[in-house]
């Protein structure tokens, strides 16, 4: 059997082994199966040692871990640039990172072009460096809000992207094309929440991504839609960074649209 797998603590939340397991029925690959694998964050060496000696080929890496699996592993360009590893191949013993290519390929599976576009990014943390190193590749025009400045300035100096920390007022002032969530603010179980400030108008018209897929639509979406915008939510983003790790693990290509409708099918219930 060749097993894969994702690590985290919590870890029940994740849909990750429900739509690579669907991938692979789809596919006729009988012989792998995807684990949910609960790491607690004081054994992380031992368990990437302890999954590798007894035969895992690979695994993904979600919260709190993906910075913390760094030194155990050896990162590749991409994931040093954005300073954590998603996705381990124990075979090679090379960490990389799919978000930010994942997120990539989600905007353009929904016709976003960002190449010159005013992009807004909510958020300092991981999922916001995966995001600024990725758009600002392809050519973005980058703000970055944060509710500690100085992390949001701490971010651009250490990617070393061209981009600006500035406040959600002069983010609207300015205008923008695109507003990227990449805080948990609004996740399951505090769906009331948006990471957007309630006293501050959001633009008409503006292009809302937002990486929580837990609710399928968020207040920012709802937000975004009333002041006449587009909404999309995160679980594209989620079966696209997955699907790179399939596809390196196994050399085939998953269905995206097998482990979108199974990643929908979760939510669901």
């Amino acid at each position: 059997m060749n097993k894969v797998g994702v690590i985290g603590w919590p870890i029940e939340h994740s849909l990750s082994p429900v739509m690579h397991n669907a991938a692979f029925q789809a596919l006729g690959m009988t012989d792998w199966l995807y684990d949910r694998i609960a790491v607690p964050p004081d054994i992380v060496r031992l368990s990437l040692r302890e999954l590798r000696d007894h035969g895992y080929i690979g695994v993904n890496v979600t919260v709190p871990h993906k910075q913390a699996v760094m030194p155990f592993v050896r990162p590749d360009d991409v994931a040093r640039a954005i300073g954590a590893v998603n996705t381990i191949d124990f075979r090679s013993g090379v960490g990389t990172n799919t978000d930010a290519d994942g997120f990539m390929r989600d905007l353009q599976a929904h016709g976003m072009d960002v190449a010159g576009r005013r992009v807004v990014v909510l958020g300092a943390g991981g999922a916001a460096r995966a995001a600024v190193y990725a758009l600002a590749k392809a050519g973005a025009q980058i703000a970055l809000v944060n509710r500690t400045f100085e992390r949001a300035e701490r971010l651009i100096a250490s990617l070393g992207v061209d981009a600006a920390a500035v406040t959600a007022e002069t983010a609207a002032r300015a205008a923008f094309d695109l507003l990227v969530n990449c805080t948990s603010v609004g996740m399951a179980p505090h769906v009331e929440a948006s990471p957007w400030p309630e006293d501050v108008a959001l633009p008409e018209g503006v292009t809302v991504y937002d990486m929580v897929y837990r609710p399928a639509r968020t207040r920012l979406m709802a937000q975004v839609e009333a002041r006449g915008g587009r909404a999309i939510g995160g679980l594209g983003m989620l079966v696209r960074q997955g699907a790179a790790a399939f596809a390196l693990w196994t050399g085939v290509e998953p269905p995206t649209d097998v482990m979108m409708r199974a990643g929908e099918g979760a939510l669901a219930r």
